[in-house]
């Protein structure tokens, strides 16, 4: 079996996944526009994609499935103010005094994910 995409509902799915592909680094789908209610953000292969899906309401809970990312080119500190400067918020500082843990942050929709620390300080 292939995992294709991880799906995201989104009030907006455009403006939604033009984050994620600032974010990222990936590309939005050629022809996926504005006012579209899917909109893709294509990862290298093999990860799959981040498909957001337009739908009516609101995020009222915490999400039960959550992304977890480590940053290839900046340290977890720099990443998490690269995404600030994006739009994300921090949502729980897991940072603690000897450099380990993990900021828990929320997208422009108030979904969450963390940002771990790189594959280099986790060998430092």
């Amino acid at each position: 079996m292939l995992l294709r995409h991880i799906t995201i509902d989104a009030g907006n799915p455009y403006k939604l996944a033009q984050f994620w592909s600032t974010v990222t680094g990936w590309p939005v789908a050629d022809g996926d526009v504005p006012g579209d209610d899917e909109v893709l953000v294509q990862a290298p292969a093999p990860l799959p994609g981040l498909l957001f899906i337009a739908v009516p309401e609101g995020k009222s809970v915490k999400n039960r499935v959550h992304l977890d990312w480590s940053p290839t080119e900046r340290t977890r500190d720099q990443e998490v103010d690269r995404i600030l400067s994006l739009g994300g918020t921090i949502h729980e500082d897991h940072r603690v005094p000897d450099g380990r843990g993990w900021v828990t942050m929320k997208d422009p929709e108030a979904n969450e994910f963390c940002v771990e620390r790189s594959e280099a300080e986790r060998a430092g």
